[in-house]
């Protein structure tokens, strides 16, 4: 015979088994979550089995991705926080403010990460030396399961479920070439003397976000020269003369070599969305790290946009 949650004749959950679950929820692994516990595989599934024998019910499915959580692990988890937020308290100095602390794992394209989310998160971590943020630069669509990661950053609107996700801002796509490149080959007056130079951007058949395909819409015509997945690729290819990049304005503008060719023509707007778990924003650490990239994404927006700074 099974007893309802909560009964009196059911064991009580233990705070350990707890925050190993919120080790799991936040990892999408065992493995993940036994690393960052000290502890191995089997202790960590130990763990959880006697955590639902506890509380008579499932915290974990299992996806493509890795481990969800239920309906009753979202609810377990809640009271995890609470055990990890009382323990954080106690292990500081009298009167001080708690300090954030933990991982929180970020997937974003390069140059979001490299521009964007690395010194907001240094000027973060300024004043809480325990946070660790762990970023995936990676250029895809928003995932559906997206065990092991707090926060994603995508180009175009996301299409996903049991998620949440708010538009960043908007960045902007220009054609460059390099001063040194114009020199030899010349300087293209319209789209036409444009199209007969080489191209350089993402490799076509491992683009996986329709919003990026826009120069081959624009200019079909274009041949391609160097092709990457990287974006910083693209930059200094076109610095070094592989042909003309189509290149995000706030990464070529950097670069004094570097000259951007029919602006009135070639000014591809594209949204930055933010996507997150529906239990992510109650994690102190990942509401901070949130916090801290949308007033930094806020604060690049001339840069962005390839316009100088008001």
């Amino acid at each position: 015979m099974t007893h309802p949650t909560g009964s009196l004749s059911a064991p009580p959950p233990n705070s350990d088994d707890l925050l190993v679950l919120l080790a799991v929820a936040r990892t999408g692994r065992f493995t993940l979550a036994a690393e960052s516990l000290g502890l191995n595989h089997t202790t960590v599934s130990r763990r959880i089995t006697a955590l639902e024998k506890a509380l008579d019910g499932r915290v974990l499915s299992k996806t493509v991705g890795g481990w969800e959580l239920t309906d009753l692990g979202s609810r377990a988890v809640e009271a995890a926080e609470n055990v990890e937020s009382a323990v954080a308290l106690l292990r500081g100095p009298p009167g001080a403010a708690p300090q954030l602390s933990g991982v929180v794992r970020l997937s974003a394209t390069d140059g979001f990460s490299a521009y964007i989310a690395a010194p907001a998160i240094a000027a973060l971590q300024r004043s809480n030396p325990m946070l660790r943020v762990e970023i995936v630069t990676v250029t895809r669509r928003a995932l559906q399961h997206r065990s092991g990661l707090d926060i994603e950053v995508v180009v175009g609107e996301p299409q996903v479920h049991r998620a949440e996700a708010f538009r960043l801002g908007y960045y902007m796509l220009g054609m460059y070439a390099s001063r040194g490149y114009l020199a030899e080959h010349g300087m293209p007056r319209d789209m036409i003397e444009l199209c007969t130079h080489p191209l350089v951007y993402f490799v076509d058949s491992m683009l996986q976000v329709d919003d990026l395909d826009a120069p081959r819409r624009l200019v079909p015509e274009m041949r391609d020269s160097i092709s990457s997945t990287n974006v910083f690729v693209h930059v200094e290819a076109t610095r070094a003369g592989a042909g003309i990049g189509f290149l995000p304005c706030f990464m070529a503008d950097r670069h004094a070599d570097l000259v951007r060719l029919l602006p009135s023509e070639f000014k591809e707007q594209l949204p930055y969305w933010m996507v997150l778990r529906p239990d992510s924003l109650r994690q102190p650490a990942v509401a901070a790290v949130v916090a801290a990239l949308r007033a930094q994404t806020a604060a690049y927006g001339h840069a962005l946009m390839g316009q100088p700074a008001a």
